[in-house]
């Protein structure tokens, strides 16, 4: 079973970065696609980018195109999502997730089988 942890969240002002890691541990999860997903009070978790096992594909929200990157480095099991030119409804609880062993990048949380416990991104304008 894979255990994920999630770390570098923060309070960062409008227009500034921040770059969030999530580390794996137990099972691997080098086969498995990988996905950040983010949630407000009251809203539903979202979708936010997702990338392949290889690391060759990416997606990602239309809300953060161009300003998100994720990224995964297999051999150290993290998955990292480098956050710029924050905005304010940027502000949520980010989660990492594993998701199933194919090439294909779900954004439906419902094929995402496990998850970690989310980092806090607050920005302030």
């Amino acid at each position: 079973q894979v255990q994920l942890v999630e770390s570098g969240g923060g309070l960062v002002q409008a227009g500034g970065s921040l770059r969030l890691s999530c580390a794996a541990s137990g099972r691997s999860f080098r086969e498995n696609t990988m996905g950040w997903f983010r949630q407000t009070p009251g809203k539903e978790r979202e979708f936010v980018a997702g990338i392949t096992r290889s690391g060759a594909r990416t997606y990602y929200a239309d809300s953060v195109k161009g300003r998100f990157t994720i990224s995964r480095d297999n051999s150290n099991t993290t998955v990292n999502l480098q956050i710029n030119r924050l905005e304010p409804a940027d502000t949520a609880v980010y989660y990492c997730a594993v998701g199933p062993r194919t090439t294909i990048i779900y954004t439906s949380r419902e094929r995402y089988i496990a998850w970690g416990q989310g980092t806090q991104v607050t920005v302030s304008s």
